[in-house]
């Protein structure tokens, strides 16, 4: 879970208290790149809309269309290439290099 408001609720709280074999994880507010949906779509958006002009919903429609059946002609696994220790690190050399403020849930 990455939405802070949302997972703070009573009314979640109350339903994942009569759930206990259920591990909910939560990431950090400014992890989103953790999350690999969030990847398909920087990918969907990178790939076929960032440099395109559409002129009706339908245009844009036909365009995430297309993007899918290419992608699923050859799909991918989302894969991760280092533990998360390895990423967490990388993370940390950035924050300390750069002095950004929204690394500061280190």
């Amino acid at each position: 879970m990455d939405n802070d408001a949302t997972r703070k609720t009573p009314k979640l709280k109350a339903w994942l208290a009569r759930r206990p074999d259920w591990h909910v994880h939560f990431t950090p507010a400014s992890a989103s790149w953790v999350n690999q949906v969030e990847r398909w779509f920087a990918e969907l958006t990178r790939k076929q809309l960032q440099h395109g002009v559409r002129r009706s919903t339908a245009e844009l429609e036909t365009d995430v269309a297309t993007f899918i059946e290419a992608h699923n002609k050859n799909p991918k696994l989302y894969k991760w290439v280092k533990s998360a220790d390895e990423i967490l690190a990388s993370r940390k050399r950035f924050c300390q290099r750069t002095e950004l403020s929204l690394c500061s849930e280190l």
